[in-house]
């Protein structure tokens, strides 16, 4: 994720890593550097944006040390108390982003202080929205796992038209085009899907015959599985 908001940032930075290297690619891809520690990271950054493992909150903060920075948190499932109690004198933003920030047309849910300069910086990524804290882990349910839903999604369509014949090239330009129109239009009409729906849909005929197949392969429950088993407790 932090890839993907430097990407959409397109700007040069200040990067640091535990050893992984990512750091010094960055730097080399976007201009800016990769510092040895996050320490000299909290001295220098005005805005510190967290994209490591959420168990390393207390242990990076201790490495940064008392900055009085912007800190903008990726940190899933960690609260705006916690970040707070970790970094107390500094503004807290707590965000989720997708992965088509990387291409500026991500959705970043966002809570916490309102800082101007945070704002700019995700409204350039894409879209905007603000939340209660309360609705964070349920928002991660809709938007941040979009990316991969779309995929998975498109992929069993692309294997269903292959499997109706069609040679898997243009059965892929096919399904791509289509769900970037179909998101099109339903932006267009603000998000009116059942007036979309029944624009395309002829009584008895075969839009109408296959989203019944839809609805009776449990279509809706699965989404509604798939954001309980996001949204809720982890097991692990």
């Amino acid at each position: 994720m932090a890839r993907a908001l430097a990407l959409g940032f397109g700007e040069p930075a200040l990067f640091t890593d535990h050893g992984s290297g990512r750091a010094a690619a960055l730097a080399a891809l976007l201009g800016g550097e990769a510092l040895q520690s996050n320490r000299e990271l909290g001295e220098r950054a005005q805005l510190l944006v967290l994209a490591h493992k959420p168990a390393q909150l207390e242990a990076v903060a201790g490495e940064i040390g008392a900055t009085q920075a912007v800190v903008l948190s990726l940190l899933g499932r960690v609260t705006l108390a916690q970040i707070e109690a970790a970094y107390p004198r500094a503004q807290i933003v707590r965000a989720m982003p997708n992965t088509a920030s990387a291409i500026r047309a991500g959705v970043t849910c966002v809570c916490g202080a309102e800082v101007a300069e945070v704002t700019e910086l995700l409204e350039r990524v894409g879209a905007v929205v603000r939340l209660e804290e309360r609705l964070m882990d349920a928002a991660t349910a809709v938007s941040g796992v979009a990316p991969a839903y779309v995929a998975l999604l498109a992929e069993a369509w692309i294997d269903a038209a292959v499997g109706q014949g069609i040679p898997a090239a243009q059965a892929a330009a096919l399904v791509g085009s289509s769900l970037a129109g179909a998101a099109a239009l339903l932006q267009s009409r603000d998000m009116d899907t059942l007036g979309v729906r029944r624009e395309v849909t002829s009584p008895g005929g075969m839009t109408a015959r296959g989203l019944r197949a839809l609805e009776q392969a449990g279509l809706r429950a699965a989404f509604a599985d798939a954001a309980a088993a996001v949204s809720g407790p982890t097991t692990t």
